[in-house]
């Protein structure tokens, strides 16, 4: 039975416009060093010019593995909760979006599901496949949502680090297995984002 897994990285740190910077640069460097170890097939970019730099300094690691972009990995906010929902600090957040916009970004978030969140055909042989998914924290979160099997609204708050690995492997007939979320075990102490106060920045 053979197994998809995806792996899951927001892009390296950018500037205010969405360029990627040199410390982006080089935390997507160390990413391409990392997966360097697994036989990645394809290597699936967002639109924004930000992922799609990051994407091409990790392939430079992974030869052989196709490059693309996927418009569902673009930076969206994948589920408006309802009020009842949200938390009393994200209340804020959601002011101003109206249904359309609201329906809009679900539509993407299901096709992301739909594309990338399935495990291989039942009969599809015994070959594993390994894709590298660039993107940006909101769809990471939505993914991680979906593989725990949580309420829609239990993407907030699950935030991921610039260029930090998550890991989620698909088998057919199974649920989703959360292999690691937000690992930054491949960057220096000085690239990294935790969440927790001492200097850090985020970019």
């Amino acid at each position: 039975m053979s197994v998809r897994h995806l792996y899951l990285a927001r892009h390296g740190a950018a500037d205010a416009f969405g360029e990627l910077t040199d410390v982006g640069r080089r935390q997507s460097d160390l990413l391409g060093e990392r997966l360097a170890r697994v036989h990645v097939t394809a290597v699936w970019h967002s639109p924004l010019p930000r992922a799609a730099a990051s994407a091409a300094v990790v392939a430079r690691h992974l030869p052989g593995a196709r490059v693309a972009e996927a418009a569902e990995l673009v930076d969206h906010v994948p589920y408006v909760p309802a009020r009842s929902e949200t938390p009393a600090t994200w209340a804020g957040f959601f002011d101003g979006w109206d249904e359309a916009e609201a329906a809009g970004g679900r539509r993407t978030a299901d096709a992301l599901v739909a594309r990338f969140a399935t495990p291989p055909e039942p009969g599809a042989g015994s070959t594993d496949v390994h894709e590298v998914l660039i993107t940006h924290d909101y769809p990471v979160a939505w993914l991680v949502r979906h593989a725990l099997g949580a309420p829609p609204e239990r993407w907030l708050g699950l935030n991921s680090a610039n260029t930090a690995l998550t890991v989620i492997e698909l088998r057919p007939g199974l649920p989703p297995t959360l292999v690691v979320f937000n690992d930054l075990s491949h960057l220096p102490d000085e690239l990294r984002w935790t969440g927790f106060p001492g200097g850090e920045t985020r970019p």
